[in-house]
């Protein structure tokens, strides 16, 4: 029987996938995600003599194509934790995404969360603005800058280095905030119904994903464990696929 990677990884990384999980499940009605490879649930590798291990979990709902969590576990402490929604075309919703990155020496050195647009000036819609303006400001001690290719996060993007247990406790509470608003706004939300609208959102949806995909760091771990070709195939299927066709609601 294998071990849930969220008894191995980092505290930190542990607690925000289950309070994830447990808040799609509070919010969303959520389905099984079919278009997951079958070989790409669970996988072990080794990187520079150390077990490497990714473990991921995906759902559908009406509102989104794909809501997708991944760990990732090296046996002498790299500790990765990946969360993208991905929405539907048909509905104008940002894109939910967090990830934490936590070191051998206990630390996360880097963590992030953020809805980023679909709209070609970075701006989220007017609902999104005023529920997380109400927000209290999180100042965190060790901010960090975004990579070149980070033009399609917003203005409300949090980056930073955590610095001890009660920053990476009020880093969680505010993905929580995120998360809520984000699932609260998204049940309200109905489907459009322009197909010019529509094929906007995927656009900006192709955009994003080819942003992503440009991530060296998560592209050169994945290669030197498990090879050029298993990582192209894995960053294009797994962790940022495409739209391009109509995503209708089920």
């Amino acid at each position: 029987m294998k071990v849930s990677l969220r008894e191995l990884v980092h505290p930190l990384v542990g607690q925000l996938a289950n309070r994830i999980e447990s808040l799609w499940q509070q919010y969303l009605e959520l389905a099984p995600y079919d278009e997951m490879p079958a070989d790409l649930g669970y996988v072990e590798g080794a990187l520079e003599g150390e077990k490497l291990t990714i473990e991921n979990r995906c759902y559908q709902t009406t509102q989104f194509r794909k809501l997708h969590l991944e760990l990732a576990h090296l046996s002498q402490g790299l500790d990765i934790l990946h969360c993208v929604m991905f929405p539907r075309s048909d509905y104008s919703l940002p894109i939910f995404g967090t990830d934490l990155v936590g070191s051998k020496t206990g630390v996360i050195s880097a963590a992030i969360v953020d809805l980023s647009p679909v709209n070609p000036d970075r701006s989220l819609p007017l609902c999104y603005q005023r529920r997380l303006s109400q927000l209290t400001p999180l100042v965190l001690k060790e901010p960090r800058a975004l990579p070149e290719w980070g033009d399609i996060f917003s203005d409300y993007c949090l980056f930073a280095r955590l610095t001890d247990r009660e920053e990476g406790q009020k880093f969680i509470q505010r993905v929580e905030e995120y998360l809520v608003i984000h699932c609260e706004i998204a049940r309200e939300t109905q489907p459009l119904q322009s197909l010019e609208e529509i094929d906007h959102i995927r656009s900006r949806q192709q955009n994003y994903c080819l942003k992503q995909q440009q991530n060296d760091k998560t592209r050169r771990v994945l290669e030197k464990s498990f090879g050029t070709e298993w990582t192209e195939r894995y960053m294009t299927t797994m962790l940022f696929d495409i739209p391009v066709t109509s995503s209708l609601p089920m």
